[in-house]
């Protein structure tokens, strides 16, 4: 059994952080800052509320008789009390024999040959450890996207506001970034292990690294553009942020819409329709916050029974680092031409530079793990820079769709068929929010094929896109 070292760490962010917050708005009271400091203190309990209700939650602590456990939580005193519980149950394996076991089937990652089935028991105690981590993964991405990284972006601007770095100051950024940082990496690895439920994945330490490279130079870059563009137009980025966040907020709602699914009833039994409801707004809030911030390695899709999209999409990622990486331009060329004095010290053509080179870099450490790191990188139907490379030719397709140079000589389609064929890839379109559509494999292409026929030549016009997990080819003979 592995030593619980990731609900360890979790816990000692969580208590170095609301520490180092704790003692941070204490100074400000003493300084007379009282909007600096009841903003810090927001950003510490709000999150730690919503930990101790995830970790009472996922345990089914109120259906139990422990009032002192739940006494503790409402003291915000819940993580430290589970990691010593797992702990204790992690010592106490061997010492105890168990009544009984429960046997696991895995998949092993196919090498070279087809992929072979491996049992397992597994005793009480490592399925309670199983729990405690799971728990502990999920109230880490709580902790840095509701809490860590609004923190940091505060204290950032009192940093540039303040023209000066406190030692308190100092030591929460540093924490808060380790944290978010922390939680986007078991966001990441949470995802894999969801996707890939039938299969034993060992992620090695060489990932882990690529994914911690990844993340915080994506993460550190997308605060301090916020931050930069927040001091020069303070009205602004109000909708900015506002703007981010409802759009990933009001996503997932909109494809549960159109896919006319019903209400998911199966989150937990105890719940009413209200409660589901809250349950599933607080989903859609996390996901936001995490996408305001970085990619959301979980896809969140309302009318999957695990309210988790399984398969991937290399086109949705294409989009948003395309689309994050022109607004962070924006920004702060916005930032360029409305500085004022204040950076008068500073090379603002470097610094902005700087941070287009530094989210440059961290495509390039996503797209290393993507292409060498991933542990199920040997089930991918096609790798992430092939999917990328036809996300960005179906783009140039696309413009220059209607140019003469690119039509087939010859007769032209009837205009029956080419309906018949705008149709069938409009459904394409929409295949990420049906239902009906088969789903078996997780990165599957979709190849549309064109081809034209005439009586001296025949011209073949391919298109490779991607957009969901369906493969199908279209013919169309003049």
């Amino acid at each position: 059994m592995r030593f619980p070292s990731s609900i360890f760490v979790s816990v000692s962010l969580f208590t170095a952080e609301t520490t180092a917050a704790l003692y941070l708005s204490s100074t400000y009271r003493s300084a007379g800052d009282q909007i600096w400091q009841g903003l810090t203190l927001l950003f510490t309990l709000v999150p730690s509320v919503l930990v101790q209700l995830t970790l009472t939650f996922i345990h089914r602590d109120l259906g139990r008789d422990r009032p002192l456990v739940l006494l503790l939580h409402i003291l915000q005193f819940g993580p430290i009390v589970r990691c010593l519980e797992a702990f204790c149950i992690y010592g106490s394996v061997g010492r105890v024999e168990e009544p009984y076991v429960s046997i696991t089937r895995k998949k092993q990652i196919p090498r070279g040959g087809q992929s072979e089935e491996v049992e397992r028991q597994v005793g009480q105690a490592e399925g309670k450890l199983f729990t405690h981590r799971a728990a502990f993964a999920r109230t880490s991405v709580i902790q840095a996207f509701l809490g860590s990284a609004p923190q940091l972006t505060l204290q950032l601007y009192i940093c540039i506001l303040q023209q000066g770095v406190s030692i308190g100051r100092g030591t929460l950024m540093v924490i808060s970034l380790l944290s978010i940082v922390y939680g986007a990496l078991r966001c990441n690895i949470l995802a894999i292990k969801i996707k890939y439920d039938d299969y034993e994945v060992d992620v090695r330490p060489m990932a882990y690294l690529c994914i911690f490279l990844w993340r915080s130079f994506e993460i550190a870059t997308r605060v301090v553009v916020l931050v930069l563009f927040s001091s020069v137009l303070q009205l602004w980025v109000l909708p900015v942020v506002l703007l981010n966040f409802l759009v990933f907020f009001l996503y997932p709602w909109i494809l549960f819409w159109q896919s006319h699914s019903p209400f998911p009833e199966n989150i937990e039994k105890t719940l009413t329709r209200v409660g589901t409801t809250i349950v599933l707004c607080l989903l859609t809030f996390l996901y936001a916050g995490i996408n305001m911030f970085c990619w959301s390695a979980v896809q969140v899709k309302l009318n999957d029974p695990d309210l988790i999209n399984k398969s991937q999409n290399w086109y949705r990622v294409a989009v948003y680092y395309m689309l994050r990486f022109v607004e962070n331009a924006s920004l702060l060329l916005l930032w360029f031409i409305y500085k004022t004095d204040f950076y008068k010290f500073t090379c603002a053509p470097l610094l902005v530079l700087q941070l287009l080179v530094a989210y440059a870099i961290a495509i390039f450490f996503m797209l290393v793990f993507y292409q060498f790191c991933h542990p199920c990188r040997k089930l991918f139907t096609s790798s992430m820079t092939q999917g990328l490379w036809n996300c960005s030719s179906l783009l140039c397709l696309m413009c220059n769709s209607d140019s003469p140079q690119n039509r087939p000589m010859g007769k032209s389609p009837s205009p029956a068929t080419c309906q018949e064929t705008a149709n069938d890839g409009a459904n394409d379109t929409s295949s990420d929010t049906t239902d009906d559509m088969p789903d078996e494999t997780m990165y599957d292409m979709l190849n549309d094929t064109t081809t034209y026929d005439t009586s001296n030549e025949i011209g073949n016009n391919i298109c490779d896109g991607i957009n969901g997990d369906i493969n199908h080819s279209v013919t169309c003979k003049a």
